[in-house]
């Protein structure tokens, strides 16, 4: 559906398009984070757990902005001319 110019299907597309990206880089990073865990390295195993976190926050976010794409179009109506 089209909403004040804007495909808001395609947008939503897009945002799960990139959360799935997201996903994905976080489970990499869980893996190394892992890796480098079992292997000792505690220091990198920190910053790959905090990362992991932030890419979590980053997965919220977009949730938050595909609700916001839902809100923003029913504010709008649409008329015929």
């Amino acid at each position: 559906m089209c909403t004040n110019g804007v495909n808001t299907s395609q947008l939503i597309s897009g945002i799960q398009q990139v959360d799935e990206a997201v996903a994905l880089t976080r489970k990499w990073t869980h893996r190394l984070y892992h890796l480098s865990d079992d292997g000792g390295q505690a220091g990198t195993a920190a910053a790959l757990q905090k990362v992991q976190s932030l890419l979590d926050e980053a997965r919220a976010a977009l949730t938050d902005a595909a609700d916001a794409v839902d809100e923003d179009a029913s504010k709008f109506q649409v008329k015929l001319v």
